[in-house]
């Protein structure tokens, strides 16, 4: 049912966790990908081998130097000429709780909205023009259930953050629709990545698993999965909406 052939798709923080199962999603239906990565140069030569190169190009950026967003942005057309998806996945997720030190804090604020809303909205920009000229283009970004019901007390900032990428792609959705670009939200819950594995082994696996209605956690590929199939253009009337990808444990 989904066939990505032909299409080009630029995926950030593609080379680990759900932006990883997105590579060999994405690759897997006969795209092209752009996998970006910001440190783990092993682990993406390695998942670009894995796919194929021919399939595959790696771009390095920090994401934390917003700066390198336009040369990022010319990186990964100059492949093949173009981009047809954007699929802002990168993100950080570090604690700074209330009672820290204001230094701590502040520079957690600035360094999670930088990153994880900044930076997308930045590569959002380079998208939609893109898109103007080449007549559409999609974008899918991941966002977060902590956008609608929070999160825990140390990561107020990382819900925001979240919280303000739905903003942007409903923004961009409204906007754009007349130039033919779609923009969606990906929102999951927890996913089996190693980020909440070392929550399990550190608070027990009841900890995530006793809110999950399912009764088990979503894998990287059930979010890859949604991303792939908002990528072919099944459903371009869709443009705006969040898919919720958590077991019901939020529904809204």
């Amino acid at each position: 049912m989904i066939d990505l052939s032909g299409k080009v798709t630029l995926v950030t923080g593609g080379s680990r966790g759900i932006g990883a199962a997105v590579v060999r999603t994405l690759a897997g239906a006969g795209g092209d990908v752009v996998l970006h990565y910001g440190r783990s140069h092993e682990r993406a030569v390695a998942l670009a081998d894995e796919v194929g190169r021919e399939r595959c190009h790696l771009v390095r950026a920090d994401l934390e130097d917003q700066a390198c967003v336009p040369a990022l942005w010319r990186d990964a057309v100059a492949w093949k000429g173009r981009v047809d998806v954007l699929v802002n996945n990168a993100g950080i997720y570090v604690a700074a709780g209330v009672d820290a030190d204001f230094e701590t804090w502040a520079a957690t604020w600035a360094r999670t909205l930088g990153v994880n809303l900044v930076a997308a909205a930045h590569l959002c920009r380079e998208a939609v023009r893109h898109f103007r000229e080449r007549g559409g283009g999609a974008i899918v970004n991941v966002a977060s259930r902590a956008a609608f019901r929070g999160d825990a007390p140390d990561y107020t900032h990382y819900a925001a953050s979240k919280a303000g990428m739905v903003a942007l792609t409903r923004t961009i959705a409204r906007g754009f629709g007349a130039d033919n670009i779609v923009a969606f939200v990906v929102a999951p819950g927890f996913v089996r990545t190693e980020r909440v594995e070392r929550r399990m082994r550190d608070h027990g696996e009841d900890s995530v698993l006793d809110e999950i209605p399912l009764g088990d956690m979503a894998s990287p590929e059930d979010v890859a999965n949604v991303v792939a199939f908002l990528a072919s253009g099944l459903a371009r009337h869709a443009t705006g909406a969040t898919i919720d990808v958590n077991g019901a444990s939020y529904v809204r």
